[in-house]
Protein backbone atom coordinates (compact mmCIF):
# COMPACT_ATOMS: atom_id res chain seq x y z
CA UNK A 1 0.00 0.00 0.00
CA UNK A 2 0.95 3.60 -0.36
CA UNK A 3 2.41 5.48 2.54
CA UNK A 4 0.78 8.75 3.47
CA UNK A 5 1.79 11.69 5.59
CA UNK A 6 -0.24 14.87 5.55
CA UNK A 7 -0.05 18.43 6.80
CA UNK A 8 -2.73 21.08 6.86
CA UNK A 9 -1.25 24.53 6.68
CA UNK A 10 -3.54 27.13 8.35
CA UNK A 11 -6.64 25.84 6.54
CA UNK A 12 -5.30 27.10 3.22
CA UNK A 13 -3.29 24.24 1.79
CA UNK A 14 -3.45 20.49 2.09
CA UNK A 15 0.04 19.08 1.67
CA UNK A 16 0.58 15.32 1.58
CA UNK A 17 3.37 12.92 0.75
CA UNK A 18 2.62 9.59 -0.91
CA UNK A 19 4.64 6.63 -2.09
CA UNK A 20 2.76 5.55 -5.20
CA UNK A 21 3.15 1.94 -6.42
CA UNK A 22 3.41 1.77 -10.20
CA UNK A 23 4.47 -1.85 -10.80
CA UNK A 24 1.02 -3.49 -10.60
CA UNK A 25 -0.69 -1.01 -12.93
CA UNK A 26 2.13 -0.99 -15.50
CA UNK A 27 2.64 -4.77 -15.64
CA UNK A 28 -0.27 -5.72 -17.98
CA UNK A 29 0.37 -2.82 -20.38
CA UNK A 30 2.41 -3.35 -23.59
CA UNK A 31 6.10 -2.40 -23.23
CA UNK A 32 5.85 0.62 -25.52
CA UNK A 33 3.14 2.17 -23.30
CA UNK A 34 4.49 1.52 -19.80
CA UNK A 35 5.68 5.01 -18.88
CA UNK A 36 2.53 6.59 -20.30
CA UNK A 37 0.55 4.30 -18.01
CA UNK A 38 2.83 5.20 -15.07
CA UNK A 39 2.05 8.91 -15.52
CA UNK A 40 -1.65 8.15 -15.79
CA UNK A 41 -1.45 5.93 -12.68
CA UNK A 42 0.10 8.78 -10.67
CA UNK A 43 -2.75 11.08 -11.72
CA UNK A 44 -5.45 8.46 -10.99
CA UNK A 45 -3.95 7.76 -7.55
CA UNK A 46 -3.89 11.44 -6.63
CA UNK A 47 -7.41 12.08 -7.93
CA UNK A 48 -8.64 9.34 -5.63
CA UNK A 49 -6.60 10.30 -2.58
CA UNK A 50 -6.76 14.09 -2.80
CA UNK A 51 -10.58 13.95 -3.08
CA UNK A 52 -11.23 15.60 -6.39
CA UNK A 53 -14.98 15.37 -6.86
CA UNK A 54 -15.43 14.86 -10.58
CA UNK A 55 -12.34 12.61 -10.96
CA UNK A 56 -10.89 14.84 -13.69
CA UNK A 57 -7.26 13.91 -14.42
CA UNK A 58 -6.61 17.34 -15.94
CA UNK A 59 -6.79 18.87 -12.46
CA UNK A 60 -3.56 17.10 -11.48
CA UNK A 61 -0.49 19.13 -12.51
CA UNK A 62 2.75 17.13 -12.55
CA UNK A 63 6.05 18.93 -11.94
CA UNK A 64 8.66 18.75 -14.71
CA UNK A 65 11.15 16.98 -12.45
CA UNK A 66 8.64 14.29 -11.52
CA UNK A 67 7.81 13.85 -15.19
CA UNK A 68 11.50 13.53 -16.07
CA UNK A 69 12.00 11.08 -13.22
CA UNK A 70 9.22 8.88 -14.61
CA UNK A 71 10.51 9.15 -18.19
CA UNK A 72 14.21 9.02 -17.20
CA UNK A 73 14.66 5.33 -18.00
CA UNK A 74 12.68 5.43 -21.22
CA UNK A 75 9.21 4.43 -22.32
CA UNK A 76 9.66 0.71 -21.63
CA UNK A 77 11.08 0.80 -18.10
CA UNK A 78 9.42 3.23 -15.64
CA UNK A 79 10.28 3.13 -11.92
CA UNK A 80 8.32 0.63 -9.79
CA UNK A 81 7.31 3.22 -7.20
CA UNK A 82 7.67 6.93 -6.74
CA UNK A 83 7.53 9.20 -3.71
CA UNK A 84 5.64 12.43 -4.36
CA UNK A 85 4.50 15.53 -2.53
CA UNK A 86 0.99 16.78 -3.44
CA UNK A 87 -0.29 20.25 -2.57
CA UNK A 88 -3.94 21.27 -2.92
CA UNK A 89 -4.96 24.91 -2.45
CA UNK A 90 -8.09 25.51 -0.38
CA UNK A 91 -10.18 27.44 -2.92
CA UNK A 92 -9.05 25.41 -5.91
CA UNK A 93 -9.50 21.86 -7.07
CA UNK A 94 -6.09 21.82 -8.78
CA UNK A 95 -3.44 19.60 -7.20
CA UNK A 96 0.24 20.32 -7.85
CA UNK A 97 2.53 17.30 -7.58
CA UNK A 98 6.30 17.28 -7.26
CA UNK A 99 8.99 14.72 -6.61
CA UNK A 100 9.66 14.19 -2.89
CA UNK A 101 12.67 11.90 -3.27
CA UNK A 102 16.28 12.89 -3.69
CA UNK A 103 16.96 13.99 -7.24
CA UNK A 104 19.31 11.85 -9.29
CA UNK A 105 22.57 13.62 -10.19
CA UNK A 106 21.49 14.60 -13.70
CA UNK A 107 18.28 16.17 -12.36
CA UNK A 108 20.18 18.10 -9.69
CA UNK A 109 22.44 19.58 -12.33
CA UNK A 110 19.49 20.41 -14.56
CA UNK A 111 17.56 21.99 -11.70
CA UNK A 112 20.51 24.15 -10.64
CA UNK A 113 21.05 25.23 -14.25
CA UNK A 114 17.39 26.23 -14.65
CA UNK A 115 17.47 28.12 -11.34
CA UNK A 116 20.51 30.10 -12.51
CA UNK A 117 18.78 30.95 -15.78
CA UNK A 118 15.64 32.09 -13.93
CA UNK A 119 17.72 34.23 -11.57
CA UNK A 120 19.46 35.93 -14.51
CA UNK A 121 16.12 36.50 -16.22
CA UNK A 122 14.71 38.14 -13.10
CA UNK A 123 17.74 40.42 -12.82
CA UNK A 124 17.40 41.45 -16.46
CA UNK A 125 13.67 42.14 -16.17
CA UNK A 126 14.30 44.19 -13.04
CA UNK A 127 16.89 46.34 -14.85
CA UNK A 128 14.88 46.93 -18.04
CA UNK A 129 12.77 50.08 -18.11
CA UNK A 130 9.07 49.74 -18.88
CA UNK A 131 7.95 50.17 -22.52
CA UNK A 132 6.30 53.52 -21.75
CA UNK A 133 9.61 54.85 -20.37
CA UNK A 134 11.48 53.72 -23.51
CA UNK A 135 9.20 55.74 -25.78
CA UNK A 136 9.76 58.89 -23.76
CA UNK A 137 13.55 58.46 -23.76
CA UNK A 138 13.82 58.03 -27.52
CA UNK A 139 14.89 61.26 -29.16
CA UNK A 140 14.12 62.62 -32.60
CA UNK A 141 17.65 61.92 -33.84
CA UNK A 142 17.33 58.25 -33.03
CA UNK A 143 14.00 58.14 -34.86
CA UNK A 144 15.61 59.71 -37.93
CA UNK A 145 18.48 57.21 -37.83
CA UNK A 146 16.08 54.29 -37.72
CA UNK A 147 14.13 55.72 -40.66
CA UNK A 148 17.36 56.08 -42.67
CA UNK A 149 18.33 52.50 -41.86
CA UNK A 150 14.91 51.28 -42.97
CA UNK A 151 15.24 53.18 -46.27
CA UNK A 152 18.71 51.68 -46.87
CA UNK A 153 17.39 48.20 -46.13
CA UNK A 154 14.53 48.73 -48.59
CA UNK A 155 17.01 49.82 -51.29
CA UNK A 156 19.18 46.76 -50.64
CA UNK A 157 16.13 44.50 -50.79
CA UNK A 158 15.04 45.93 -54.15
CA UNK A 159 18.54 45.44 -55.56
CA UNK A 160 18.61 41.84 -54.32
CA UNK A 161 15.16 41.16 -55.78
CA UNK A 162 16.28 42.58 -59.13
CA UNK A 163 19.34 40.31 -59.13
CA UNK A 164 17.19 37.28 -58.29
CA UNK A 165 14.79 38.07 -61.11
CA UNK A 166 17.69 38.44 -63.55
CA UNK A 167 19.09 35.04 -62.51
CA UNK A 168 15.70 33.40 -62.95
CA UNK A 169 15.30 34.98 -66.38
CA UNK A 170 18.76 33.76 -67.39
CA UNK A 171 17.90 30.21 -66.27
CA UNK A 172 14.72 30.25 -68.34
CA UNK A 173 16.55 31.64 -71.36
CA UNK A 174 19.21 28.94 -71.04
CA UNK A 175 16.67 26.15 -71.42
CA UNK A 176 14.84 27.51 -74.46
CA UNK A 177 15.56 26.23 -77.95
CA UNK A 178 15.43 29.63 -79.59
CA UNK A 179 18.39 31.72 -78.55
CA UNK A 180 17.74 35.43 -78.40
CA UNK A 181 20.43 37.79 -77.28
CA UNK A 182 19.54 40.44 -74.69
CA UNK A 183 20.07 43.15 -77.32
CA UNK A 184 17.61 41.52 -79.71
CA UNK A 185 15.12 41.08 -76.90
CA UNK A 186 15.44 44.73 -76.03
CA UNK A 187 14.80 45.75 -79.66
CA UNK A 188 11.89 43.35 -79.93
CA UNK A 189 13.47 41.22 -82.67
CA UNK A 190 12.80 37.53 -82.92
CA UNK A 191 15.42 35.06 -84.09
CA UNK A 192 13.88 32.72 -86.64
CA UNK A 193 16.92 30.46 -86.89
CA UNK A 194 16.87 27.36 -84.78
Amino acid sequence: MAEKSSKKIAGEKIEREYTIPLREKCRPVPRYKKTNKAVKTVKEFLVRHMKIRDRDLNKIKIDTYLNEYLWGRGIKNPPHKVKVKAVKEAGQEIVRVELAEEFPKKFKAKKSKLEKIEAKAQKITAKKPKPSEKVEEKSAKEAEKTEEKEEEEKKEMTIEEGQKMAKEKAKKAKHTTKVISPEQEHRGEKNLAY
